[in-house]
Formats: structure tokens, sequence, C-alpha cells
């Protein structure tokens, strides 16, 4: 049987894990940290493309069970005022679609559950310093003087892949899009509107976006401008009040934001936003790289998630159906690369219109409403959210050619 080496242990790697067990493969996690360094405080969206993806490996329902369901989304304006009604999920990405809004550390756990309960080992304390084409296979190298063998290597060691380097020395490193990531809850304060509904406001110096938990509190992120590229010690820096810098940069809007930061008993330090255009290379000698670490999207519509799960089972659908490894992997990189570095692109243009002034905020409020005006009738593909109706058919060949939009027949 061959054995599938998977380098990370975040969300691609168990996944790919678990798809490639399913296709035939017998494949060993190698995580860097010697536990989890999840960070309990921030959330994240699975998009329908994720959980559909999931459902190919039978892991929609372990995922389904966390968090919550967001039924629908809705822009606003910086003033509170509505540029959309409250879009239903199933109107972007095909009825029955829907999003789970979950903690990133509960998917990390419910995930890596899932492999170990599947009889596939996870090996911890294991990161990655070097790897090398052995015969017809890969030998990897760790940081503790280990070494292990096998006939693949899959690098799902995120934004900054030492897998990716070892492929390509001069592979580029991630873009910095001059903002950063925060998160937060604010507990038990109502908000207007139907809960779960991912309501996005679009502030004249920051994005904000909130949610309500059916148990009342407000889970919410922002996008607070920084246009030097922040160090982890900057973020960190003692007697940086993270509250009060965000709370300034909604002084001016007529949003909930103000409030909703204000009252909020959980702020996490915020982390620098960045994203992954084009790797020029994504395998080579038995070695190829899934989600993050070949092509990291900016937050949007929930696809940094969701895409790397599209990966993970796509790349064991290619190498099972392949004559052999190294044309599943030629296969892989041309079903992925239009398609994924099309999200980036558009996570992009989304950064940089949060960025926006005066004039340039009017022209984005125009493409919003005109964008999601009679989405029933225009279909998905054809606004921002083309990405989310994406299908996964396990049973049936890859098409090599790959896609960049939509594929919605289920």
């Amino acid at each position: 049987m061959t054995r599938v080496l998977v380098v990370g242990g975040g969300i691609a790697g168990p996944v790919a894990a678990i798809a490639l067990q399913k296709a035939g493969f017998d494949p060993v996690v190698h995580e860097a940290f010697d536990c989890t360094a999840d960070h309990a405080g921030n959330f994240m969206n699975i998009a329908p493309n994720g959980l559909d993806a999931l459902e190919c490996v039978g892991l929609d329902k372990a995922v389904r069970a966390l968090g919550f369901v967001t039924p629908a989304i809705a822009f606003y304006r910086s003033d509170g005022r509505r540029l959309t009604r409250d879009i239903s999920t199933e109107a972007q990405a095909g009825r029955g679609a829907i999003i789970q809004t979950l903690r990133r550390a509960d998917l990390y756990r419910t995930l890596r559950e899932e492999v170990a309960a599947r009889g596939i080992p996870i090996r911890y304390g294991k990161r990655l310093t070097d790897a090398e084409r052995l015969g017809g296979g890969v030998r990897a190298r760790f940081e503790d003087g280990t070494y292990a063998d096998g006939d693949l290597l899959v690098g799902a060691d995120g934004i900054r892949s030492r897998v990716r380097s070892v492929i390509d020395p001069g592979a580029p490193g991630p873009r910095y899009l001059g903002t950063v990531n925060a998160f937060g809850v604010s507990p038990g304060r109502p908000l207007e509107g139907t809960p779960g509904v991912l309501r996005m406001y679009f502030g004249r110096r920051s994005f904000f976006m909130s949610a309500q938990h059916p148990d009342g509190d407000v889970w919410w992120f922002a996008n607070p401008p920084r246009p030097a590229e922040p160090d982890a010690a900057e973020l960190r820096r003692p007697g940086l009040d993270w509250r009060e810098e965000i709370v300034e940069l909604f002084r001016r809007d007529g949003m909930p934001a103000l409030d909703v930061v204000r009252t909020s008993t959980q702020i996490s330090v915020p982390s620098a936003n960045y994203d992954l255009p084009t790797v020029p290379r994504w395998h080579r000698d038995r070695m190829v790289l899934v989600g993050d670490a070949a092509h990291a999207v900016s937050p949007t519509a929930g696809q940094g998630g969701s895409v790397a799960l599209e990966d993970a089972v796509i790349l064991a659908k290619c190498l099972r159906d392949a004559p052999g490894v190294d044309a599943g992997l030629v296969t892989y990189e041309r079903a992925r690369r239009e398609r994924v570095e099309g999200i980036v692109a558009q996570g992009k243009r989304n950064v940089d219109g949060n960025l926006a002034g005066p004039v340039g905020r009017m022209v984005r409020d125009f493409f919003i409403r005109r964008a999601f005006r009679g989405i029933e009738a225009k279909g998905p593909e054809n606004t921002p959210v083309w990405m989310l109706g994406h299908h996964i058919d396990w049973d049936t060949r890859e098409p090599a050619g790959g896609r960049r939009g939509v594929r919605t027949g289920r």
C-alpha cells in the first residue's frame, strides 16, 4: 500500500489523510507541535463548498455539530444603512446550502479526533527541516533528528510552509495585505435581526463583521488597517490596548461595532493578514502542496479553510484515479490552480475595497448593491460569491483541465 507522509495537522492535513485513506492509501500525519497551538477565541466560517468537500469523506456531520448555522449574509454602509437584504445561503450556493460558523480550535480538535478514530497515526513534535527524493519515494527529516520514509509527501504546513521551500527554494513567501485580523466575543448582547446571519459593515476606517450566536453572544471580526507589516512582538506589545484601538476606528460610524467591541469580554491578539497569490511549483520529486502552503486566501466568504478542504479531497481523487503518483499530481494541479488563484484574487479585491477612500467607498457600495440584487435570477456564478457552489463528486474522475467557477451539479 502506498505510504503518504502528511506534514501538518491543522485543517488540510487531517482531511487529506482521511481522504487518502478512503482512496486506498496509507497516510501518517506529522505535526510540528507537541500539542495543539489552537487559538480558542478565534472563529471561522466553513462555506458550502467546504462542507461539500467534507461530505465526500464523511466528516460533514461532525463539523455541522460545531458552532452554529449561518443562514444568510447582509451588507451595510458605515452609517448602519443596508446595502442588501439578508441574502440566504441557498440563494448564494444552491438548495440546501449552509455556512457553518465555528471556533477554529473546535474544528482542529474534531478533525484530529476523526483521524484517530480511523486508525491513522499522528506523530506530534515532528517539525520538518528537509525532504528529498529517495529512490521511488521520499524521505522527510525532522528537527528532532528523526526521519520518515514514504511514497509521497503532502505539504499541509500552512502559509509559512517548509515543504514549499523544499520543492522550490525560490518560491514566493506570503504577501502582507495592510490589515490585521481581530476577533472578539460580546456576551448576551441582542442585535437586530435573525441570529446567525453574517452582518458585514464597511466602516470608514475598518471592515467589521458580526453574527449572533443562538445563545445570545455576538461573535465579531474586524480588519484594523496597519500599513507597515507588524511582527508578532509588535502585535503583543505590553500596554497595547486593542479594545481601545479598535473602538477608535468606529467612533465616526453609525453601526453597532462601537458598542459590541466596548462590551466584549474576549478579544484575541490580532494576527497580520496575508495571502499567497501564485506559487510557481506545487509539486516535485513526490512532494506536493495543499491548502495555505499552495494558495493562502485572505478572509473572504469562508474560503481560507474551504478551499483547503477541497484540495485535500481532490488530491486524493486524482491520486486514486491516475496511473501513477506523478501523473496524479499533475492532474491535481491542473484541476485546482485556476480556481484557487481566482479566489485569492477575489480576496485581495475585497481587502482593497475595505481600505477604499470616500470615492472608492461609493463605487464599492454601488457594485455590492448591483451584484446581489436579484441573485436568484442571475445565479451565484455572476456575483462575488461565485466560489460557494463548487461541488465534488467522489465517485467520478476529476476533470484534468480544472475550472475557475462553480460546478453546481449535485
